[in-house]
């Protein structure tokens, strides 16, 4: 079963008088477990793909499901249930608050669970601290901690809420090449340790090649659907034009 399936979507913005495609068409299924990179240029369409499966955003036509409930019609409170639940998001800008230590952040989104007692959410924020490396680095504000460290942060605010999946937008874009490696080091042992789905939207090569499932996009499209089998692409999918650069 799918945990994330999109079918046949679309999104449309208005720019001044001029209607903008950003998405057109677009099917994908996301398999639980799965390691997926989204790969494409700067206006390709695979931070608006992100946001519609994570709730952010909605179709202007298709149908989004997440673990096999239409969420393209729903309210925003109930999409704000789905994302608390389900969903953890990991952002290039890291989009921690600056006056609330580590601890405080990784917390924050656990203050909607109401059934959490006090002790039980201090319990999941020391694990997921733990577990990034950051333990002692918990009463740390944002501005007293290096770029990776406040990646890790919001990696453990994401995996707090037993999120399935989480969804990273360039995670590695503020980070130099050591750091990157090491958050994607990180997060490739919560994929194959924790079973947690990870969908990132990249056009880092290093992410790339770390996924075990590629999906390429130009112009708003789907134009390659590739899988890694004994360290080989496999393309199940493959619309690019002949002169598209073949390598990963």
């Amino acid at each position: 079963m799918s945990i994330i399936r999109v079918e046949n979507v679309s999104k449309t913005y208005l720019l001044g008088e001029q209607t903008v495609t950003a998405l057109e068409g677009v099917s994908l299924v996301v398999e639980p477990g799965v390691f997926m990179a989204i790969a494409g240029p700067s206006g390709s369409g695979k931070s608006t793909l992100l946001n519609i499966m994570g709730c952010i955003d909605t179709p202007s036509k298709g149908r989004v499901e997440i673990e096999g409930i239409d969420v393209s019609g729903q309210t925003p409170d109930s999409l704000a249930d789905v994302r608390a639940r389900t969903l953890g998001f990991v952002f290039q800008t890291f989009n921690l608050l600056p006056v609330l230590s580590a601890q405080e952040n990784v917390e924050y989104p656990l203050l909607q669970m109401t059934e959490l007692t006090k002790e039980e959410r201090a319990e999941r924020v020391a694990f997921y601290l733990n577990m990034v490396g950051l333990t002692k680095y918990a009463d740390h504000r944002p501005n007293q901690l290096s770029g990776g460290q406040r990646q890790r942060v919001a990696i453990a605010r994401a995996l707090v809420t037993h999120s399935r999946v989480v969804l990273a937008d360039e995670p590695t874009a503020n980070l130099d090449r050591r750091t990157g490696e090491s958050i994607l080091n990180l997060m490739r042992e919560i994929n194959q340790n924790a079973g947690t789905t990870f969908v990132f939207s990249t056009h880092d090569k290093r992410v790339m090649n770390r996924a075990d499932r590629l999906v390429r996009m130009e112009d708003g499209q789907i134009t390659a659907l590739g899988m890694k089998r004994e360290g080989s692409w496999i393309f199940v999918q493959d619309r690019r034009k002949p002169e598209d650069d073949p390598e990963i």
